[in-house]
């Protein structure tokens, strides 16, 4: 299925494409992608492939410029696509992602993301964050962000949900991210927003649940901590992997110094998937990722 969003260029310079495509290994499928690049005047800038052993899916990223229009290449890469029996996207280089967030009361994968945004580090537009607590609406304000705050409970829950739905529709949201969002959705909402919803959990060896992780991590004498970046599924912190980051501490470091490490190891693990994401270079595999770095 061929993407949306993409422009045209303004002043007769190339624009920068980004392709995806995936499909059943067969061969010459680079020869037909790229030749349809070249039949729409495209200069390939970069490009990785890879054939999973395990499913017998190929997959492809590749970015090209060209001064052709949108539908000059779509044309030509229609064709193709229809012949591999492929899935396939299409956009424009560095257009930002819209992205709704969902928050709770932690506020430091929020904050990274919302830096990350306003710096101009990650390609995405934050229409809104939706909370379940009033906590961070000061720090979504920092940021111009709007903010919206709405008490969950067993009873609210349904309501808090359909209204991510509404954003998601009416704001053409393309990615959901739970930064430190502590409500699990429900198998309905997953489904609706499945290949689309990236949640941050934290891992340790061995795993820790419930209350105080960190000072149970300190209590075990924890070697290594650390986060999982990973697609959103009805099977809570099982979905398809993303990204992942580990840091090395120590007895000498206190519950307090643990929270600190693992917060920091969490923003960064959440901003890099969702740069990947972003950047369209995680393609889903079943249930595992392909992740062109």
């Amino acid at each position: 299925m061929e993407g949306q969003n993409a422009a045209a260029g303004i002043d007769g310079s190339a624009d920068q494409w980004v392709v995806t495509l995936s499909c059943k290994d067969r061969p010459g499928i680079v020869h037909k992608v790229s030749g349809a690049v070249v039949g729409a005047e495209g200069n390939i800038t970069e490009l990785q492939q890879f054939t999973s052993q395990d499913t017998g899916n190929f997959f492809i990223r590749l970015q090209f410029a060209t001064r052709q229009p949108r539908e000059a290449i779509v044309d030509q890469l229609t064709p193709v696509a229809r012949e591999l029996q492929a899935s396939w996207q299409m956009d424009v280089v560095g257009r930002p992602l819209r992205t709704l967030i969902l928050a709770s009361r932690a506020g430091h994968c929020l904050q990274d993301l919302l830096f990350r945004q306003h710096a101009g580090q990650l390609s995405v537009h934050v229409p809104l964050v939706l909370s379940n607590h009033d906590n961070l609406r000061q720090l979504s304000d920092f940021y111009h962000v709007p903010f919206e705050s709405h008490p969950v409970t067993p009873e609210t829950k349904p309501d808090f949900e359909r209204r991510v739905r509404q954003v998601v529709e009416d704001e053409g949201v393309e990615l959901v991210v739970l930064a430190r969002y502590m409500q699990i959705l429900s198998p309905e909402l997953c489904d609706f927003l499945q290949g689309r919803a990236i949640n941050i959990h934290h891992s340790f060896l061995p795993g820790f649940k419930g209350a105080n992780p960190y000072r149970q991590a300190h209590a075990r004498g924890v070697k290594l901590i650390g986060a999982t970046a990973h697609f959103v599924t009805a099977d809570l912190d099982e979905g398809p992997i993303i990204e992942q980051n580990v840091v090395r501490v120590d007895h000498a470091d206190s519950p307090k110094q643990l929270m600190a490490i693992g917060q920091d190891v969490e923003s960064r693990t959440l901003s890099q998937a969702v740069r990947l994401f972003s950047e369209h270079r995680v393609l889903l595999d079943g249930i595992r990722t392909i992740v062109f770095q």
